[in-house]
C-alpha cells in the first residue's frame, strides 16, 4: 500500500478533484438507488389496479412508525396517492418521479466520471514529467549501464498502466463501497432477516478471489521487464537497420525480437486468465446466492410466514441482483491494481535513481574562462572497472591540446570529465582554481562547447538544429554559423533551406553534411571551450576537407580538446597528451615526442593518424 499512496501523491491537489468528486458520486448514488426502491410503490400500484391486492382506504392512513422504513413511507405515500387520485394518476406519479430520478442520477454520475477522467490525465502528467525529468538530470555514467528501450517502456508504458489501474481504483474505492451500503441500506429495510442470510456470500467470495490474484503482482512486474526488453531491440534493429542488412542478420534479429515477444505473451496470457477469473467466479457466488434467496424468501411468502409482501420480495430480488455489480467492480479493481502497483515500483525506481552528479549547496556560477584546467591526480572508474589512473595536466587558456594513443586508453573518458558529466572518484579537477565540484553545473557547460564523433542530430529542421536550444537566436546568426562550418551553401540546396526537415538523426543528410550542422551548432554557441572528437575517417575526400576546414575554423582564438585524428592537428597542437591503458605514458609537442622514440613516434610510424 505504500507504493500505491505513494503514486497517488502525484495527483496533488487531490482536493480540487476529490471535493467535488465525492458530491457528485454522492448524488449519483442516492438517485441511482432510489431508482430501485421505486419499485415498491409502482408494484404496488400495478398490483392493486389489477385486483389481485385488497387493501382498504383505511390502510393508508397509518405512517410508518421508523424513519428508515424507506418502504413504508414509499408505499404510504403510493397508496394515499392511489386513493386520492386514482390508480392511472398515480401510476402517472410514480413513473414522474422514477424518470426524474435516474435523469439526476445519470447527470451526476457523467459529472463524477469527467472529474475522474481529469484526475487520471493530471495524475499521468504529473508521475511523467517526475519521472522524465529525473532521467534528464541524471549522471551520464547511468545510461552507459541501462538498456535504453527498458528506460523508454517505463516512461511511455508503465506511466500508462498506472494510470489506468492505480488511478482507476480511486473511483472504485469510493463509489462501489459507497453504492453496496447504499443497497445494503434498502435491503435492511426491507428485510434485515433475509439480508443477513444474503451477506453470508461475501467472505467465500472474498477468499476464492484472494486466492486466484495471489501471484498478479509478481507476473505483472515479469511482463513489463519483458516489454522493455522488447522496446530495447526493437530500438537496437530500427537504429542499426543498415548494420543488421549487411550482415545478413535480418533472421538472426527477428527471432530474439520474436523470442522475447513470444515470452511477454506467455505471461500476458497467464495474467489475464487469473484476472479474468476473478469476475465469473464472483458472478457465479452471486446468481447462486440469488437463487437460495428466490428458494427462501418466495418460500416465506408463498406461505405467508415471513415479513415481505410479493411487491417487496420482488423488489429485494431487483436490488440484491445489483448488489454483484459494485462486489464486482472491487473485485476486478483488486486484480488490477496488483498489474499497476508493479508498474508503478518500476516508475518509482527511476525517480528515486540518484543523480551521483549534483550541485554542491554553495556552489558558484561561472561566467568566463581566465587561465587553466587542472587535472590534479585524477582517478576515474565505472564501478569496478578503472578508467584513468593519477592524470596530472593543465590545459591552459588559448591552448590546443592533443589526446592520442591506442583505443580504449580514456581519451573520451577525460573529455567527458572536464564539463562534469561525471564525478572523478580520486584527486580533483580545477577550473580557473576553483574545484569543477564548487561550480554550478549549468554556468561550467554554458562555457564548452563539444562536437563528437557521432553526429547527434534531431529529427527537426536545419534551423532548429543548429539553434538547438538557444530560443532567441536569429536567422542571421544561424546562417553566419552554418557558414563558418561549411554548410551554408548545401543547406540552401535542399528542397526549404534552413526550414527542411532531416529526419532521424539526420538521416537525410551525408555524413559530412550532418558533421557540418553540428560544427555549426557549437559555432553558434561560440563558447571560449571547445571539446571535440576530430572524427573524419568515415568521409569522402571532399566532405572531409569541408568538415576539417570547419574545425579549423571552429578552433581558432578558443581553448581547444580534441582527440586527433589528423597528423595536421596533432602537429599543430601546443601540447599533446599520449595516453595508453587509462594513463599518461607521454607529454610534450610533436617535435619533442618524436625524439624520445617512445609510444608516439611508434604511433606515428605504423602511420595512425591521416595526413593533412
Amino acid at each position: 500500500m505504500k507504493t500505491y499512496f505513494r503514486l497517488l501523491s502525484f495527483a496533488k491537489p487531490i482536493e480540487k478533484y476529490a471535493i467535488p468528486y465525492i458530491l457528485c458520486t454522492i448524488i449519483a448514488v442516492v438517485f441511482g438507488t432510489l431508482n430501485l426502491a421505486l419499485l415498491v410503490p409502482l408494484l404496488h400500484v400495478l398490483f392493486k389496479g389489477t385486483g389481485d391486492v385488497e387493501v382498504t382506504a383505511s390502510e393508508v392512513i397509518t405512517k410508518p412508525t421508523s424513519f428508515s422504513d424507506l418502504g413504508g413511507w414509499f408505499t404510504y405515500y403510493t397508496d394515499k396517492l392511489y386513493y386520492d387520485l386514482g390508480p392511472y394518476e398515480a401510476l402517472k406519479y410514480v413513473c414522474v418521479v422514477i424518470v426524474f430520478s435516474v435523469f439526476i442520477s445519470n447527470l451526476f454520475r457523467y459529472f463524477s466520471q469527467r472529474i475522474m477522467e481529469n484526475l487520471r490525465i493530471h495524475t499521468l502528467l504529473n508521475l511523467r514529467k517526475a519521472v522524465f525529468n529525473n532521467v534528464m538530470d541524471l549522471h551520464l555514467g547511468y545510461f552507459t549501464n541501462q538498456r535504453k528501450g527498458d528506460i523508454i517502456s517505463k516512461i511511455a508504458s508503465d506511466v500508462q498502466v498506472v494510470q489506468f489501474s492505480v488511478t482507476a481504483t480511486l473511483q472504485v474505492i469510493f463509489k462501489e463501497p459507497l453504492q453496496l451500503i447504499a443497497y445494503l441500506v434498502v435491503l435492511f429495510s426491507l428485510s434485515a432477516k433475509l439480508t443477513f442470510f444474503s451477506l453470508l456470500v461475501i467472505p467465500v467470495s472474498a477468499f476464492v478471489i484472494s486466492r486466484i490474484v495471489k501471484k498478479l503482482k509478481s507476473q505483472a512486474k515479469e511482463g513489463q521487464e519483458s516489454y522493455g526488453k522488447m522496446i530495447s531491440y526493437l530500438d537496437e534493429a530500427l537504429t542499426g537497420v543498415k548494420i543488421v542488412k549487411a550482415f545478413n542478420a535480418s533472421r538472426f534479429v527477428k527471432k530474439r525480437f520474436n523470442a522475447e515477444s513470444e515470452h511477454y505473451s506467455k505471461v500476458m496470457r497467464r495474467m489475464a486468465r487469473r484476472q479474468q477469473m476473478g469476475s465469473p467466479v464472483s458472478e457465479l457466488l452471486g446468481v447462486i446466492m440469488v437463487a437460495i434467496i428466490l428458494l427462501y424468501g418466495g418460500y416465506m411468502v408463498l406461505e405467508g410466514t415471513g415479513e415481505l409482501q410479493a411487491a417487496e420480495f420482488i423488489t429485494y430480488i431487483g436490488i440484491f441482483s445489483q448488489v454483484m455489480r459494485p462486489a464486482k467492480a472491487l473485485t476486478d479493481s483488486f486484480s488490477n491494481v496488483h498489474n499497476g502497483i508493479a508498474a508503478g515500483e518500476r516508475v518509482l525506481d527511476l525517480i528515486d535513481e540518484k543523480n551521483k552528479v549534483e550541485d554542491a549547496e554553495d556552489a558558484v556560477e561561472v561566467s568566463s574562462f581566465e587561465s587553466a584546467i587542472q587535472f590534479n591526480h585524477v582517478d576515474f572508474a565505472y564501478g569496478d572497472k578503472q578508467i584513468l589512473y593519477d592524470i596530472n595536466l593543465t590545459i591552459e587558456k588559448g591552448q590546443t591540446v592533443a589526446l592520442v594513443g591506442p583505443s580504449g586508453g580514456g581519451k573520451s573518458t577525460l573529455i567527458d570529465l572536464i564539463p562534469r558529466f561525471m564525478d572523478v572518484t580520486a584527486g580533483e579537477i580545477l577550473f580557473d582554481g576553483k574545484n569543477l565540484k564548487e561550480l554550478k553545473q549549468d554556468s561550467l557547460r554554458a562555457l564548452i562547447g563539444t562536437v563528437n564523433q557521432e553526429s547527434i542530430l534531431f529529427n527537426d529542421t536545419i534551423f532548429n538544429n543548429i539553434a538547438f536550444a538557444n530560443e532567441s537566436a536569429t536567422q542571421e546568426e544561424v546562417e553566419a554559423a552554418a557558414k563558418i562550418a561549411n554548410a551554408h551553401e548545401f543547406i540552401m540546396k535542399t528542397p526549404e533551406g534552413y526550414q527542411t526537415n532531416i529526419g532521424d538523426r539526420g538521416s537525410k543528410l551525408s555524413g559530412g553534411q550532418r558533421q557540418r550542422i553540428c560544427i555549426a551548432r557549437a559555432v553558434l554557441k561560440n563558447p571560449p571551450i571547445m571539446l571535440l572528437d576530430e572524427a573524419t575517417s568515415a568521409l569522402d575526400t571532399e566532405s572531409e576537407r569541408l568538415v576539417q576546414d570547419a574545425l579549423y575554423k571552429l578552433m581558432e582564438n578558443r581553448t581547444t580538446v580534441v582527440i586527433a585524428h589528423r597528423l595536421s592537428t596533432i602537429q599543430n597542437a601546443d601540447k599533446i597528451v599520449v595516453l595508453e591503458g587509462g594513463r599518461i605514458v607521454e607529454l610534450g609537442t610533436h617535435i619533442e615526442l618524436i625524439n624520445k622514440n617512445g609510444l608516439y613516434k611508434k604511433l606515428i610510424d605504423m602511420q595512425q593518424f591521416a595526413e593533412a
